[in-house]
């Protein structure tokens, strides 16, 4: 977990919480699974709201970059991250 604080990534709310997989998709989702690179999102912000990550590129993009990040910062290389995840985020 990116964030263990118990609230909402973007809106610091602490109700009807999400864990999010930052890279999702099959594949994609257990290694963010693996590599704990998920957050809390609120249903609103995850995705049940008009403006839920999972409909706007911008807030799926900015999720991607820190997880690229602490992925680098914890983990591994940013090359590792490219081999792994198959781009560069940032």
């Amino acid at each position: 977990m990116i964030v263990e604080d118990y609230r909402c990534y973007f809106c610091h709310n602490t109700q009807n919480l999400h864990v999010h997989h930052i890279f999702h998709g099959n594949a994609n989702r257990k290694l963010s699974d693996k590599y704990g690179l998920t957050v809390y999102l609120c249903g609103y912000h995850h995705n049940l709201g008009q403006k839920c990550v999972h409909n706007n590129k911008e807030m799926d993009l900015e999720l991607k970059r820190i997880g690229q990040k602490a992925f680098e910062e914890n983990i591994g290389t940013r090359e590792e991250f490219i081999k792994i995840f198959g781009k560069n985020y940032i």
